[in-house]
């Protein structure tokens, strides 16, 4: 036996770095001596060594264990018992978590791995743990290239050994070798790293091997082909043909790679197709992240190996099949579901094979185009099996649809891989390709085919696929690149001359229409994009030709909003067919505008109207987007005013107010978009026709005239029943649109103009003065710009010009309170100094958009306005709750004030705050201070908290609640949550006293998404809960509200917030709820109903055990 003392010194001189190398070696060679002619027993050389496997030292631990592994590296051979190799294996399994002695620990787990079996070895159970400690410990990559090639060699060791255990890992040890292998460089730790691949193809099961071979194929495709960048005086044992036997080696399991993709392909997908215009021009299956994994790995593994796997593709039995049966699938109805699925799958997969490359185009083109045509019957054979064009076949019966399908995928795939090559290819290069050969031959029967499949279709849901099939076959030929070397001129026109026709006559067949105007848009975007010079004249001539005179309305045949929709969704392929397009549009809509100006045409009206909004709502927009159609806007300005000025006898009914309303909106539009000169020259003529009419002052007058006698309220006067009124209108919207640069001609005579037409309820002209004082005196910036009429002078017009009434005996000055010798001006019309309802509703109106224009530019005057409308408010309270420089009107309104004056007057505040789509926002140039509404919050909210407190009128206080309810619904949220507890008793209130009265359920339900907000928000709910009950008891009032939907849904959304409070503040309300939530399970709408069911179920764990719902 040796002696301890013999024995601790080979194991130091080991351990030892301060020992040279030879050294070592020789002390390991001592003691793997001794072991071998045991002399040592394993037992008591683990014995010895217990202090330097595991002592705290991080280098005498690591070159101990790496003496006990290289030790055990030197006897493979030698037996040991099975309790000893269990003992070590687990141990140096452990080991693999201790990185400083790394290399040890994977030395003596390889060694054990590799020990023959005559002599003891590593139990499947100890494989499978040595395994689990790999993937769970170590980072490969990060490792040095020693280390790297003993972990591979460690794994290549485990699967060859342990397959069945090493299988039943699954997917945890496949992900384990993807991180492994990801991103190795060195030759040798490559070459392991293939033969590992290789093994893992044969041990794991095909349908989990599918789900990682993208990720496999991903890490390894950046190896084809193999190049070294080493230099070649370098000596490395793996040379380069090496690895690339171990590549191919790998390729030869490509029969399973692809049948693992395919059975992927086959059961992710759809058995039915999809019909629908989004997937006219597309794959149609961009949700399906299976099939779309799928094809992509396909497609990837076809450009790295193509030969190999498109003969698999080519052989495959399933793909034969459909083709051998193709004659069998002739209507879409009539196949099988099974069979659907498979042959959507195969063209899926011919698509993906044809964009994999060109000469995978060639290949897979070659292969099975011929056979498509032959049983669309449109080819003829020679005696050699060529296939040609059959010029004389006759189409006579439905073409069979799986040949149809699988035509269209391919020529769509070779259109989609053309369109990817082209810039890089010449145009005799691109004529030589066999599949550009194949189509250019077949292109004009295919286009006959197409047309024939959608001449004999009908509205039946049979021949939806047909109908979809035939569009799509027209669109994908006439979207080709490459001008005319595939498609033929003649061939795309005529495409161009069946999609045309079928928008002007078959529009009664809705599915054939919709999918022949969208391929419309897309062929003449394509045009548009690809910049086809030739194409674009071809496009220009059939299409756009023939849908202007869509616009002209001379054919009643075909339903106006079908016109519409085929211009706007036209203009729509491109800013040189927009113009034409806009330019028909606005031909028609001067033509019928003069019917009506001039005859009162009542249809001509109808068909403006509808011609109007086109242009406002979808037109323009695309205008808008292009940026260069300044003279078109101009242009269609300058007609509208032509139009009045010329017409004389004006014949517009009273009727026909929404006319004016969408001839405004129109003309809003078109004159925000130009530019400052441009609106110069517009609102120069708008003003010379303006000037024109017969009720316009010749110079500004010393006081407004109004009519008072027989002014009621129900005797509103018609702002569109005249000339005139349409001219104030329109300049009032030519006005609202203006940038604050352009000059107004004659402020002060258009201010007294406006402050007419506000008396007569005209509430453009409002706008128009919101506007003026919102923009006034400032240039880009916001700064003051010198003008003709300071700010100053205009709010002096307007608020300080006298008001003279006509009666019987003439024009007299207007008295204040009609007995006390004040003038009276706009705002003592306000305050009720005439006793008209109607005038002073008018008022308020007025005074509201002059004051929302004054507080988004943040005006001190807005104070002033805002007064006069709580003024209105209190009405019927006596006064002294108002500051000191309201009180000398109280003798006004002793008589109190009408309700609908209050209510007009609550309801200003809902213009003060809300964002109007008319006027007065960024689209039309408004002057926008940031935070004014958070100031305006700040302001008046204390004021009409304390107004509230005082207030003995119920009816003014319900007033003061609908202010401030229009304040807080507008206010952003930020706000409010800081100060939500002074906040949510208004709330509360508001919604009391708005749930009354169905004219108010808009305002409910803006208050109800504001307390929802502070109800999700940890500040708000901090707030709620000393008020818990009340907002319940609120809420629970309002799941029964009966005038709408949203605000039910929204109230019982609050209640479900509601239950995250704590428990001890809603448990006594829990009843309450949870009764009242089982009435609403009985809505009749459907969301309600749902969010009942969530409610329910949110305040079961509230509710006690022993209640039952």
């Amino acid at each position: 036996m040796v002696q301890p003392s013999h024995l601790s010194q080979h194991i130091e001189s080991f351990v030892n770095l301060s020992s040279s190398p030879a050294h070592q070696a020789a002390s390991l060679d001592a003691v793997v001596s001794l072991l071998k002619n045991n002399v040592l027993t394993i037992e008591k050389l683990v014995r010895e060594m217990d202090m330097y496997l595991t002592t705290t030292d991080d280098v005498t631990r690591a070159r101990g264990i790496l003496l006990l592994g290289e030790v055990l590296s030197n006897l493979v051979s030698k037996p040991l018992d099975d309790a000893t190799v269990h003992s070590l294996i687990a141990f140096f399994s452990d080991r693999l978590a201790d990185w400083k002695a790394l290399r040890g620990a994977l030395v003596g787990c390889l060694a054990l791995v590799r020990r023959k079996s005559s002599g003891g070895v590593v139990t499947a159970n100890d494989a499978k743990a040595v395994a689990q400690s790999y993937i769970q410990n170590l980072q490969v990559q990060s490792l040095a290239q020693r280390d790297r090639k003993l972990c591979f060699e460690l794994l290549e060791g485990l699967l060859q050994r342990f397959p069945d255990a090493i299988a039943s890992l699954g997917e945890d040890f496949l992900y384990g070798i993807c991180e492994a292998i990801d991103g190795e460089k060195d030759p040798q730790c490559l070459m392991l790293t293939f033969c590992i691949v290789e093994v893992v193809a044969q041990v794991f099961p095909d349908d989990l091997l599918a789900s990682f071979a993208s990720d496999l194929f991903e890490i390894l495709g950046c190896y084809f082909p193999i190049h070294f960048t080493h230099s070649t005086g370098e000596d490395f044992d793996v040379k380069r043909d090496d690895l690339s036997s171990a590549l191919m080696r790998i390729a030869k399991h490509a029969g399973a790679i692809w049948s693992s993709i395919k059975d992927a392909i086959y059961f992710s997908l759809e058995p039915s197709l999809s019909f629908g215009l989004e997937s006219l021009d597309g794959l149609g299956f961009e949700d399906n992240a299976i099939l779309r994994e799928a094809l992509t790995l396909l497609q990837t593994v076809i450009k790295q190996n193509t030969d190999l796997f498109l003969s698999q593709i080519i052989a495959d039995e399933d793909i034969n099949f459909i083709f051998r049966s193709i004659s069998n699938f002739k209507s879409y109805n009539n196949i099988p579901m099974q069979s659907k699925q498979k042959l959507h799958a195969v063209g899926c997969i011919l698509s993906v094979s044809v964009k994999a490359s060109l000469a995978s185009c060639n290949r897979v083109m070659e292969s099975f185009f011929p056979s498509l045509v032959d049983a669309l019957g449109l080819s003829v054979r020679n005696s050699s099996q060529d296939c040609f064009p059959n010029d004389d076949y006759v189409l006579a019966e439905r073409l069979n649809h799986a040949a149809l399908y699988l035509c269209i995928e391919l020529i769509a795939a070779c259109r989609d891989e053309i369109s990817g090559s082209e810039p890089f290819m010449t145009q005799s290069a691109l004529a030589h390709e066999k599949w550009c050969c194949l189509i250019q031959s077949f292109s004009a029967s295919l286009t006959k085919a197409f047309t024939f499949t959608l001449a004999t279709s009908t509205n039946e849901d049979a021949y939806d696929a047909d109908v979809y099939f035939g569009v799509k076959g027209l669109l994908i030929l006439g979207t080709f690149p490459g001008g005319s070397l595939i498609i033929s001129k003649s061939t795309f026109e005529n495409i161009l001359l069946t999609l045309t026709s079928i928008i002007t006559a078959d529009f009664e067949k809705t599915l054939l229409w919709k999918l022949a105007l969208k391929a419309l848009v897309y062929i003449g975007l394509s045009i548009d994009r690809c910049h086809a010079s030739e194409k674009e004249l071809s496009y220009m001539g059939i299409v756009i030709e023939k849908i202007v005179l869509l616009a002209s309305f001379n054919d009643l045949s075909m339903p106006l909003p079908l016109k519409l929709e085929a211009i706007s969704e036209i203009g729509a392929s491109g800013s040189n067919y927009l113009l034409k397009i806009v330019q028909g549009l606005e031909e028609a809509i001067c033509a019928n505008l003069s019917e009506v100006y001039v005859h009162g045409n009542s249809k001509s009206a109808e068909v403006v109207v509808q011609l109007l909004e086109c242009y406002s709502n979808k037109v323009f927009a695309r205008i808008h987007e292009t940026g260069s159609f300044e003279e078109v806007l101009l242009r269609f300005a300058l007609n509208i005013w032509g139009l009045l000025e010329n017409c004389a006898a004006f014949s517009v009914q009273t009727h026909e107010k929404g006319l004016l309303d969408a001839t405004m909106k129109a003309m809003k539009l078109a004159v925000a978009s130009c530019s400052v000169e441009t609106q110069s020259i517009i609102v120069e003529r708008a003003y010379s026709v303006l000037s024109s009419s017969t009720s316009f002052p010749k110079e500004p007058m010393a006081a407004i005239p109004i009519q008072l006698k027989g002014l009621q309220l129900t005797q509103e006067i018609d702002v569109g029943s005249s000339r005139d009124e349409w001219i104030y209108s329109l300049f009032a919207s030519v006005v609202i649109a203006l940038h604050p640069q352009t000059h107004i001609p004659n402020v002060r005579l258009v201010l007294h103009l406006f402050m007419t037409s506000i008396l007569k309820g005209n509430v453009p002209a409002a706008q128009a003065l919101g506007s003026m004082v919102n923009k006034f005196g400032l240039n880009a910036n916001g700064t003051d710009v010198s003008s003709t009429c300071t700010l100053e002078e205009v709010m002096d017009i307007i608020f300080n010009t006298s008001l003279c009434s006509f009666n019987d005996n003439g024009p007299s000055r207007i008295h204040g309170g009609m007995n006390n010798g004040s003038e009276m001006c706009l705002n003592s019309i306000c305050r009720g100094v005439v006793n008209s309802r109607s005038l002073q509703i008018h008022a308020i109106t007025g005074l509201a958009w002059i004051g929302k224009g004054l507080l988004m530019r943040g005006h001190e005057k807005v104070k002033d306005i805002t007064m006069i409308l709580i003024e209105c408010l209190l009405s019927n309270d006596k006064k002294g709750s108002l500051p000191a420089e309201q009180e000398s009107s109280e003798d006004i309104s002793e008589q109190g004030v009408h309700p609908s004056v209050m209510k007009c007057a609550s309801n200003a505040f809902q213009i003060l705050m809300s964002d109007s789509e008319n006027c007065l926002c960024r689209k039309f140039h408004a002057t926008v201070r940031p935070l004014y509404k958070q100031r305006f919050y700040s302001t008046i909210m204390p004021i009409l908290q304390s107004l509230i407190v005082k207030s003995e009128s119920s009816f003014s206080r319900s007033m003061l609640y609908r202010a401030c309810a229009y304040i807080m619904s507008d206010t952003p949220l930020v706000v409010l949550l800081n100060d939500a507890k002074k906040v949510i008793p208004i709330l509360m209130e508001g919604l009391s006293v708005l749930c009354s009265d169905t004219l108010d359920k808009d305002i409910l339900y803006s208050l109800l998404l504001v307390i929802s907000g502070i109800l999700t928000e940890k500040n708000g709910q901090e707030a709620v809960l000393e008020c818990a009950h009340i907002i319940i008891n609120h809420l629970i009032g309002l799941i029964t509200y009966p005038h709408m939907m949203l605000v039910r849904e929204t109230a019982i959304q609050c209640l479900v917030a509601m239950s995250r409070l704590p428990q001890a503040r809603i448990y006594p309300m829990r009843v309450q709820v949870l009764q009242a939530i089982s009435m609403a399970l009985d809505d009749p709408k459907r969301a309600v109903r749902q969010e009942a069911v969530r409610c329910r179920q949110a305040w079961a764990p509230v509710a006690s055990r022993s209640l039952h719902f």
